[in-house]
């Protein structure tokens, strides 16, 4: 039987781990680097949710397949010469895409533990935003969720209670996951065109 949450996961760990390695690329980082930003970035989220809701053991560990393909990414990474030529900015989409996933299913782990919706939205933030601040915090840069030019975190957390919603009224797990990680993904790449932001600077 197909599982959709499992496939979503592989596709929001390949998405984390090649925004976390394009940063390092621009950072001229050897492949030990490189895998171990996209490693933080992909799994970072993640491992301090089930940190936090004492889930043992960590998903990652129950489920090897995950770093394996971040070790594979890698290596492709950083012996392909035209990735040395992807510019930071392009990390925006698998960025958002990360961001969608992850914020979405942390936040669906966190109800299926017992934990209420706002406790459960918290914890969605947490496994999306995570390892991009991780990222942005070991590769010198202000991460996007302290960015004041940047819409993040609280795009997650609109998500998380959309797919709440969602999962209330309707009577499809599937379509209600998707209505939330769409809702994430959308938003985050509009807010991005058109330079949404919560606060502008004063003129």
């Amino acid at each position: 039987m197909f599982d959709i949450i499992y496939f979503l996961e592989m596709i929001g760990v390949v998405a984390f781990a090649i925004s976390g390695m394009i940063v390092a690329r621009s950072k001229n980082m050897d492949p030990v680097g490189v895998f171990t930003i996209g490693f933080i970035t992909a799994l970072g989220g993640g491992t301090l949710r089930d940190l936090m809701m004492d889930n043992h053991p960590l998903y990652w560990i129950k489920h090897q397949e995950q770093p394996i393909l971040i070790l594979a990414i890698a290596i492709v990474f950083s012996y392909w010469r035209r990735a040395e030529r992807i510019r930071e900015s392009r990390i925006v989409f698998p960025d958002a895409i990360g961001l969608g996933i992850f914020s979405i299913l942390g936040a669906q782990l966190a109800l299926d533990l017992g934990h209420s919706w706002f406790i459960a939205s918290l914890l969605g933030v947490m496994t999306g935003t995570f390892g991009g601040a991780l990222r942005d915090t070991l590769c010198n840069e202000v991460p996007f969720i302290f960015r004041k030019d940047q819409i993040y975190a609280s795009i997650s957390f609109a998500g998380c209670w959309l797919y709440f919603v969602c999962q209330w009224t309707m009577e499809s797990e599937t379509m209600a996951l998707s209505v939330g990680l769409l809702f994430i993904v959308l938003v985050r790449m509009l807010a991005v065109r058109f330079d949404i932001r919560l606060q502008r600077d004063p003129h």
